[in-house]
């Protein structure tokens, strides 16, 4: 595949979903019309930036690789319940050059308050943040933060840049119509003095070089394959740093510019016009659909260079935990064993320390999972330990929240042995407690039934009263959504018993998952097929299970064996600059807007009933069945208008 021209210097490997029309698509396909052709030499500060870039938007669902093509530049207009998050996307092209480097040109991009007719706000860097997408194996998913109110971007010539837009309407927000703008100027190589640059900017550009030295210092005795590691990653940063423009301008002599400054904007400037709708309705704090979705710790561990059970893992685990709280999700950690065994836990600290009850009494968090075994060495047995642990919380308001996921995927009669047998010392302390058991199949070497579904439609049979979660794979079903009443008719819901699902390796493109480069809608869709389908619950296997890394600087690579995305959510801030915050994808962007469709749909179903809610979802052409959902993002919008116009009253 000819790659020239991409900035990663790479070539991109085929990627589920990209042939298949993943990017490109969603809304109309005319063109800007540029005002004619501009010859010689070129001053940005006197020529429209409309005359030097096309800048139009596109919705959170469209995956906007560097040819999108450009389209005509409308107004935002979005729509949040409180307690929301809305995304939308701003794709900027540039039609010439006009930089003495190697880029095109450099545009400011500058954001304002949203405000209300009765004076409330939305504020920039609190309620509104914006964040540059950056390509992973050639398609777009890492949002990397941008300096907030003003920033600048480097444009690459015949390459289209997307910048990902998010406003959250806090929980206590009025409702009303908010309205602002986003204002890019093209600015001229002169104007990128050192005094340009912003005190986080500066700091960035140290910390950076200052990595540098912390990853080729203390090599002395280390491993040859780890001394080439730190070698390529401090190399990457030199190179990111050194071809940054911003930085050949750092020692110019040139007087600062105000870029706050209403002069530095002028009427040259192209202004986004950007205006929020926020309802009366407030999603709820506790998420209706628990979605729990596990990190690796041994990852942190080996990236971040943390010793287990040391203040700095604590540190670690505890930012990880809270960061992903934001998206909805009930984070658990854990570390696999031999033959698929387990180890899981929401929390690192025991159950008596205060950190405990701080985790499992957070409003945000639907369900959390408590280890089988210690999660560090206890002086106490095992047994012991879990036991102690259990009997306490079982004290909690919080205990209804609590499952035991043991073991993942069983495939045959010792794997299943195996967790009747840890399910049956739990209840010996617990009968009240919920284990949860993924899997796709029944037992090889015992078959359940005389056909393979046979089989697995007994598993609950063969678990009960072992298991109380069954959670079981979407590949499984195909397209046959049929088949989900064969599964729940083996349920004992008034037993305690529930039914819910899970993505992994599968299913594959055309049905809804979280690979890279699948459509967006087809990322949104994978929540939307959970509440089609009834699901109680929903578990993901990782959101950090990229391949092995000592360095946290060093380049992402995902697993080999697995499909491009799978199992990896967001990224080490420090593979992007010095920032030490995780770096969501593209995908955990579109899981939280599929989490936040749920409560929409279930505030309809509760006005309207649930047959209302289904029919509602289909006539509006949003999701019909695993192979038939929207590509396009005007029927999401239908249906979230639809439901906002039936219960806003």
């Amino acid at each position: 595949m000819d790659n020239s021209g991409n900035p990663q210097d790479s070539v991109v490997p085929p990627v589920e979903g990209v042939a298949g029309g993943g990017t490109a698509y969603g809304w109309n396909d005319n063109c800007s019309q540029s005002s004619g052709p501009l010859n010689g030499s070129i001053n940005p500060t006197e020529i429209p930036t409309a005359d030097l870039v096309h800048v139009w938007c596109m919705p959170s669902t469209a995956n906007v690789g560097p040819q999108e093509m450009p389209r005509p530049l409308e107004p935002i207009n979005l729509l949040a319940a409180r307690n929301e998050r809305e995304s939308v996307q701003i794709a900027l092209r540039p039609k010439v050059s006009w930089s003495s480097s190697s880029t095109a040109g450099v545009v400011q991009v500058q954001c304002s308050d949203l405000c209300s007719a009765s004076g409330d706000r939305l504020v920039v860097g609190q309620s509104l943040m914006l964040r540059r997408v950056v390509p992973m194996l050639g398609v777009p998913d890492a949002l990397v933060p941008l300096d907030l109110p003003v920033c600048q971007i480097s444009l690459i010539p015949g390459e289209t840049t997307a910048v990902w837009v998010s406003i959250d309407a806090p929980y206590a927000q009025p409702p009303g119509l908010y309205e602002g703008e986003i204002i890019i100027t093209s600015k001229a190589d002169t104007e990128l003095s050192s005094q340009c640059l912003g005190k986080g900017e500066k700091h960035r550009l140290f910390m950076e070089l200052r990595n540098c030295l912390d990853n080729v210092e203390p090599i002395e005795g280390k491993p040859l394959h780890e001394v080439v590691e730190r070698a390529k990653s401090t190399a990457t940063t030199l190179r990111r740093v050194i071809f940054s423009p911003l930085f050949s301008e750092f020692f110019s002599d040139n007087g600062p510019i105000d870029m706050m400054d209403e002069d530095a904007i002028s009427n040259l400037s192209v202004r986004v016009k950007l205006s929020l709708t926020v309802w009366d309705f407030i999603l709820p704090a506790t998420p209706s659909l628990p979605a729990v979705i596990g990190i690796s710790d041994t990852v942190i561990e080996d990236r971040f260079g943390v010793r287990h059970g040391s203040d700095e893992w604590y540190e670690a685990l505890d930012q990880h935990f809270k960061w992903l709280l934001q998206y909805r999700i009930s984070p658990f950690f854990c570390r696999w064993g031999e033959s698929m065994r387990v180890l899981t836990y929401t929390c690192p600290w025991p159950a008596d320390h205060p950190k405990s009850d701080e985790y499992f009494s957070d409003p945000r968090l639907a369900a959390y999972a408590v280890p089988y075994s210690p999660v560090l060495s206890s002086n106490d047995g095992a047994k012991d330990y879990v036991r102690k642990e259990i009997e306490l919380l079982r004290t909690k308001a919080h205990w209804k929240k609590a499952y035991f996921y043991l073991w993942d995927e069983p495939l045959n009669m010792e794997h299943y042995s195996s967790v009747r047998n840890m399910a049956s010392e739990l209840h010996a302390y617990a009968p009240d407690a919920r284990v949860l058991t993924t899997y796709y199949c029944g037992p090889s070497d015992a078959p359940l039934g005389p056909t393979p579904f046979e089989s697995f439609v007994k598993v609950p049979k063969f678990l009960r009263p072992h298991t109380q979660i069954y959670c079981t794979s979407e590949w499984v079903l195909g397209n046959r959504e049929d088949l989900v009443k064969d599964i729940v008719t083996e349920l004992q819901p008034e037993n305690g018993e529930e039914w819910w699902t899970y993505v992994c390796m599968g299913p594959s493109d055309p049905h809804p998952n979280w690979h890279l480069g699948m459509r967006g809608s087809q990322h949104r869709a994978v929540m939307w097929r959970v509440w089609k389908e009834g699901g109680t619950g929903f578990l993901y296997w990782g959101a950090n299970c990229y391949e092995k890394a000592t360095v946290p600087s060093a380049e992402i690579r995902f697993r080999r064996g697995l499909p491009p995305g799978d199992g990896v959510l967001f990224y080490p801030g420090e593979v992007f600059s010095s920032s030490r915050q995780p770096v969501a994808s593209l995908r955990l962007e579109r899981i939280l807007s599929g989490l936040q469709d749920i409560e929409y749909l279930n505030l309809y179903a509760s006005r309207y009933g649930r047959d209302e809610g289904l029919a509602l979802l289909e006539k509006t052409g949003t999701y019909q069945g695993p192979e038939r959902y929207t590509i396009e993002h005007l029927p999401i919008d239908v249906m979230r208008g639809e439901i906002f116009n039936a219960c806003r009253h």
